[in-house]
C-alpha cells in the first residue's frame, strides 16, 4: 500500500468514527450495575446495542448460564486472519456510581475498568463493516462475566475458548496504553486457616497447655518468607521477581484467651516456564509440614486467577499491532511487562494464542472515582480498526 492509499485508509477510519455513537455506547454499559457474576444484564444491553448495528449476536452461555456472553463476528467473506476484540462486563464489588459525561470525560462505574473500553472495541468492528475496508479474514467481538478476583475465577473466558471463540490474534482494551507487554508474572490468592481442636479459653483454664494457632502461624509466616526468599532468585529484567507476599495475619480475640483460629491471607506470583500445578503444590506442601510440626491444623485456598504469560515481540500481531500506533500517532510503544494479569494471559496459556492488552488511558481502576477521556475512546476504536485491517490481511 503506498504513502497515498495508506493516508487515505486513516483518513476513512477517523472520519468513520462516531464519537456521540461511541460516548452513548459506553454510558449505556456503564449505567447497567454488573458487579461480577451477576452480569446477565450488562451483556443483554451489549447484544442489543449490537444487534441494532446489524450484528448477528451468539450468546454462549461458556458454563455461566446465567450471565451467558457475547460474540459478535464481522467476517470479509475472504481468506484471513481472525483478529479478536475481547473485554470483561463485570466490575469489582463497590457501590454503584451511575455514569456522567463532563468536559471531555465519562465517570462512573466500569468505565476505565472496562466498559469505555468495550465501547471502544465496538466502535471500531461498527466502523469496518460500515466501511468495508476489512477485505480479508475477520473481527471477532467477545464480552463476558467472571473477570475480577476474588468475585470471579476467569472461568467464563475459559469456557468461551474452549468452545472455539478464539481468534489468531486477541487485543484487550483493558487500561494500559504505554507500553506492549511482552511478559507477566501468574497470580494465585493464598487464602490459610490455622486452627486447633476445642473451644476458645482463658490462658489460665487450660489455654497454655492448648497449640498455639499464633505462634504457628507465626511459624507458618516464617516458613512463607523462607520460600519467598527461594523463588525470589527467578528473575526477570522485565516482569520481576517471583514471590510470596502475606497481606493479611490476624487470630486472637483477646489478649489472654487462647484462640482456635489463625488466618493469613498471600498472593503468590510466578514467571513463564513455572507449572500451576508445581506452584500449588510446593504450597500446599509447606502447609501440611507446618501443621505437622506445630500439632494444628492447616488448610489453605489456592485461588488461580491468571497463569503468567510470554508473547513473542516479533510476533506478526505485536509488528501489526505497532506499526498501526505508529501511523496513528507518530511514535511507537515501548517493550515491557505487564505489572497486573488480566484476560490476555489466559489467552496466552490456555489457548496458546497471542494478545496485546491496550485501551483508553483511563483512571481510577477498582475505585468509586472512575474515569476515562472520550478522545482515549475515539483513539483506541481508531486504532483497533486500523490494526484489524492489516492484521486480517496477513495470509
Amino acid at each position: 500500500m503506498g504513502q497515498a492509499d495508506e493516508r487515505e485508509l486513516v483518513e476513512l477510519i477517523k472520519n468513520a468514527v462516531h464519537t456521540e455513537r461511541l460516548v452513548e455506547t459506553a454510558v449505556g454499559l456503564i449505567e447497567v450495575p454488573s458487579p461480577t457474576r451477576d452480569g446477565g444484564a450488562v451483556a443483554n444491553r451489549l447484544e442489543e446495542i449490537l444487534a441494532a448495528d446489524g450484528f448477528e449476536v451468539d450468546r454462549p452461555d461458556a458454563g455461566w448460564p446465567s450471565a451467558p456472553a457475547v460474540a459478535a463476528r464481522l467476517d470479509s467473506g475472504r481468506d484471513g486472519k481472525t483478529l479478536q476484540f475481547d473485554g470483561h462486563l463485570d466490575t469489582v464489588h463497590l457501590p454503584f456510581v451511575a455514569p456522567r459525561v463532563e468536559n471531555g470525560l465519562i465517570y462512573g462505574s466500569g468505565s476505565c475498568d472496562m466498559k469505555a473500553g468495550v465501547a471502544a472495541a465496538v466502535e471500531a468492528i461498527r466502523v469496518l463493516k460500515e466501511t468495508g475496508l476489512l477485505t480479508a479474514g475477520s473481527v471477532l467481538l467477545t464480552a463476558h462475566d467472571l473477570h475480577e478476583a476474588p468475585w470471579g475465577d476467569g472461568a467464563q473466558l475459559d469456557g468461551l475458548i474452549d468452545e472455539g471463540y478464539v481468534g489468531d490474534g486477541v487485543l484487550i482494551p483493558e487500561y494500559q496504553c504505554d507500553q506492549i507487554a511482552v511478559i507477566g508474572r501468574g497470580l494465585a490468592v493464598l487464602e490459610i486457616e490455622v486452627t486447633r481442636d476445642g473451644e476458645p479459653v482463658h490462658e489460665v483454664r487450660g489455654g497454655i497447655e492448648q497449640p498455639s494457632v499464633i505462634l504457628a502461624g507465626a511459624e507458618l509466616l516464617k516458613r512463607f518468607s523462607e520460600l519467598d526468599k527461594r523463588v525470589a532468585v527467578k528473575t526477570h529484567p522485565m516482569a520481576g521477581r517471583e514471590s510470596l507476599f502475606v497481606g493479611q495475619a490476624h487470630g486472637g480475640e483477646i489478649y489472654n484467651q487462647a484462640p482456635t483460629l489463625f488466618e493469613i491471607s498471600a498472593t503468590r506470583r510466578w514467571l513463564p516456564g513455572a507449572s500451576v500445578d508445581d506452584v500449588e503444590a510446593e504450597y500446599r506442601q509447606l502447609l501440611s509440614d507446618t501443621a505437622a510440626a506445630t500439632s494444628t491444623h492447616i488448610k489453605g485456598t489456592f485461588q488461580l486467577v491468571r497463569d503468567s504469560f510470554q508473547l513473542d515481540a516479533d510476533d506478526p500481531l505485536v509488528e501489526t499491532f505497532q506499526s498501526a500506533f505508529r501511523t496513528m500517532s507518530g511514535g511507537a510503544l515501548p517493550i515491557g511487562a505487564k505489572p497486573f494479569v488480566d484476560d490476555g494471559n489466559t489467552f496466552s496459556s490456555r489457548a496458546g494464542v497471542p494478545a496485546i492488552t491496550h485501551g483508553p488511558n483511563g483512571k481510577g481502576a477498582h475505585t468509586l472515582h472512575e474515569e476515562v477521556p472520550i478522545e482515549e475512546l475515539v483513539r483506541v476504536a481508531e486504532l483497533y480498526a486500523l490494526t484489524a485491517v492489516r492484521f486480517c490481511s496477513i495470509a
